[in-house]
Order: structure tokens, then C-alpha cells, then sequence
């Protein structure tokens, strides 16, 4: 992944990217897990660039952690492809965040677009910081009121009344995690993704992920991954979640 970005006039901050062979699926399109280790890492670097990154929130002993995420791909690139990746914050939602990401074609055309919502943590205590402590670090000057996705980050419950279809039991491992000490997000869509029929993701596209984030998951817990499938007007979802020790971790609406 190319590193160095800059900021437009907008205050977006944007990469150039070439999409390599290891982030795309058997159709040669990105997939929706590669889209977020992009996402996950531009959002960083802005947020670095303007003062309110990794580094300097480990100095209050805090970090950011992804709550929500909802994903729509118009027309997902495909290997050796050329892509600009946007990026920009919002400001808070409530307890909330926001920041938004689209992906653009070499002729300028959305190719995907998405909006996150983030919370700040205790490292040590791994409980919630209020946002009011954190305001201080971010600039409203720096702030960009545009929305890639109009709407926030929706919570997902599983449809009532259907029965759900136990798939695996995953034991979190070492490739599932980050320097933060939890499973990295973009392998929770992983998981999701894992657990639909091969037979719907090599014919059929991604049309939107929402993916939300409940509770941390650490090495060597097991992950109970559970799935229902839905079709309503001819629109077909998967809802995938993962439990541990009877306790939502994540939930994900996969819409093709």
C-alpha cells in the first residue's frame, strides 16, 4: 500500500493505489475485507497528519476503535486497477466519530463509498473516553461536512423469528490481530464473508456490508459465527454473527 498522501482544498486527504493481486477474490474484484485494510490505514494517516492519530492518543493512553461501518460498492476495481482513496472526518455523532472514505477510478468515477463510526478507549482500562476529552485534540477547522453515505452507520439485529444456522467456531489467532491488542476489524468481514455459499460470492457481487462492532475479541477466544439468510423483493442478505461466551461480539448485514 503507497504510504504518503496529502490533503485536497476540501480537507479530504487522499492516496494514490494500484490494487494488487493479494486484495482482490476470485472474480480479480477488491474485496470487501481488502477495502477496509485500506480504509482502516488512510483513516490513520489523516488522522496523524492533523494531530489526533495513534501516537498522539497513546500519549493519553487511549486509541481509536471502530464501532460501525456500513460499505456500498458501485463498481468494485479489479486487479492492477488505479484508484484514489478519499478520506475525511465529520465531527461527533453522540458518542460517535464519523469518518467517511470514497474510491475513485482512473476517470474520476465512485467506486465505493463508506462511513465509520469511532470511540476512543482506555488501553488500560479498555472502557470508553468521553468524547469532550478527546474534542480538544481535533480542530473544527479541519472538520469536512460532506457525506460519502448520508445516513450513520445503522445497528444491525439479527431478523426475529428465523432460526439461525450455526456455521464455525472460530479460535481468534495470531493473523486476526493488531498491535492494539483485539482482532483487527477487516477480519471480521473476513469471517462473514467466509461463511456465505461459494456459490453466491463467486457469481454475485458485494452491494453493501454494514458491519458493527460489540466487543473486543483477543487471542485465543472462540468465536461462536452464526448466519441467517434472508431475500425480500428479490434482494438477497446474509446476517453473520459472532459470539463468545453467549455475548454479541460482531454482527454483519451482507447485502449482494
Amino acid at each position: 500500500m503507497k504510504q504518503n498522501g496529502l490533503f485536497t482544498s476540501e480537507n479530504k486527504y487522499k492516496q494514490e493505489h494500484i490494487i494488487p493481486c493479494y486484495a482482490c477474490d476470485g472474480a480479480f474484484a477488491l474485496k470487501p475485507a481488502s477495502f477496509m485494510d485500506y480504509a482502516q490505514e488512510i483513516a490513520y494517516l489523516a488522522a496523524t497528519s492533523l494531530g489526533f492519530g495513534y501516537d498522539a492518543l497513546q500519549e493519553h493512553h487511549t486509541a481509536w476503535v471502530l464501532s460501525r461501518m456500513t460499505m456500498e460498492f458501485i463498481n468494485l476495481p479489479k486487479w492492477r486497477d488505479a484508484v484514489e482513496l478519499h478520506t475525511w472526518h465529520k465531527g461527533v455523532n453522540g458518542l460517535f466519530f464519523m469518518r467517511d472514505f470514497q474510491m475513485l477510478g482512473e476517470t474520476g468515477d465512485i467506486l465505493a463509498v463508506a462511513t465509520s463510526s469511532w470511540l476512543v478507549i482506555n488501553t488500560e482500562t479498555r472502557r470508553l473516553v468521553r468524547s469532550d476529552d478527546v474534542l480538544n485534540m481535533i480542530p473544527y477547522t479541519t472538520q469536512c461536512n460532506e457525506h460519502a453515505i448520508e445516513e450513520p452507520s445503522p445497528k444491525i439485529t439479527m431478523p426475529k423469528g428465523v432460526e439461525q444456522e450455526h456455521i464455525k467456531d472460530h479460535t481468534v489467532v495470531y493473523s486476526d490481530v493488531d498491535f492494539i491488542g483485539h482482532t483487527n476489524n477487516a477480519r471480521y468481514a473476513v469471517w462473514a464473508m467466509d461463511c456465505i455459499p461459494n456459490e453466491v460470492t463467486f457469481s454475485t457481487p458485494v452491494r453493501r456490508l454494514d458491519l458493527n462492532f460489540n466487543r473486543e475479541c483477543k487471542q485465543g477466544e472462540v468465536v461462536s459465527i452464526n448466519r441467517v439468510r434472508e431475500e425480500v423483493d428479490g434482494v438477497l442478505c446474509y446476517y453473520v454473527e459472532g459470539t463468545v461466551e453467549g455475548k454479541q461480539a460482531f454482527i454483519a448485514k451482507i447485502t449482494f
